[in-house]
């Protein structure tokens, strides 16, 4: 009998880390294979799973360098799917002007530029993967990343896909001035809580400092609303699971991302833990 194989896909925008992402992979045991023509997974599947070593776990990189990659990506992932396999496709992403300041300082082309600027080669990029997008089970903004933030985030991910059975939840805290996260799933704001900021002796302080977590959690709407907040996913959480989900984020936003988003995401990630879940905290603006 054909043993399941644990496969991450790695796709998204040319300067966005899938080869960072790729790498990291490879560092944590996967065999991987960076623009693998789509037409070909199936049979490479079948081949990691006849290999007498026993290939498990395997990354694949693609594209727009695969001419096919559109016509025939719907098709082939549902057909591995649909063999068991335990598969997930992370879209990787970046904002252009981000994207414009990597390829300037690569001196690299943009693959679909042309004859003309960097910037139209990422339009049209953006444009031609937006199907892609929309497939995936996770999009990764990296943006704000650098190559060793990336790689982290590549060794999370690197564990939830060995624990496939239960559903990995990534809890992020952001502050709304600075923009809200695009890689996420559901987005919760908390700026209707009372504010440290204006308490001169919490300005300073961030929301793992305990005397801002006693100001935030003493108030009785911050204990309803996690009460309330913790039923809706517990109500959830099992019908995404169902749905064959693997990973959820989800973004709790106050003001600067430093006091009450930082809190709750801490209280709620505790209170999750004691279910045995799979839980990754980031405190995106913390330190702005």
């Amino acid at each position: 009998m054909a043993v399941a194989l644990d496969i991450i896909i790695i796709t998204g925008l040319s300067g966005s880390g899938k080869s960072v992402a790729i790498r990291a992979l490879e560092d944590n045991g996967f065999f991987c294979i960076d623009n693998l023509p789509v037409l070909l997974i199936p049979k490479f599947i079948d081949l990691c799973q006849g290999y007498q070593e026993g290939i498990q776990r395997i990354a694949l990189g693609i594209d727009l360098r695969e001419g096919r990659f559109f016509q025939s990506w719907p098709e082939v992932l549902a057909e591995v799917r649909a063999q068991g396999h335990r598969m997930q496709v992370l879209f990787f992403d970046a904002a252009d002007e981000v994207l414009l300041r990597r390829f300037s300082e690569t001196r690299r082309p943009h693959p679909l530029a042309g004859q003309g600027t960097i910037q139209e080669g990422i339009t049209r990029e953006r444009k031609a993967l937006e199907g892609m997008r929309a497939l995936a089970d996770k999009i990764i903004d990296t943006s704000s990343f650098n190559v060793h933030e990336l790689k982290r985030e590549m060794e999370q991910h690197f564990s939830q896909i060995l624990s496939p059975k239960r559903m990995t939840l990534f809890l992020t805290s952001f502050g709304y001035k600075y923009g809200i996260p695009l890689d996420t799933d559901m987005i919760l704001d908390v700026r209707f809580l009372p504010n440290p900021f204006f308490v001169n002796d919490l300005r300073g302080k961030s929301g793992l400092d305990p005397e801002v977590q006693d100001f935030v959690m003493k108030r009785e709407e911050t204990r309803l609303y996690l009460d309330r907040l913790y039923s809706l996913l517990e109500l959830t959480l099992p019908q995404y699971e169902r749905e064959g989900k693997s990973s959820l984020t989800l973004a709790l936003g106050c003001t600067g991302g430093r006091h009450r988003s930082v809190v709750l995401v801490e209280v709620l990630k505790k209170r999750l833990e004691d279910e045995r879940r799979h839980i990754h905290i980031k405190h995106r603006d913390i330190d702005k």
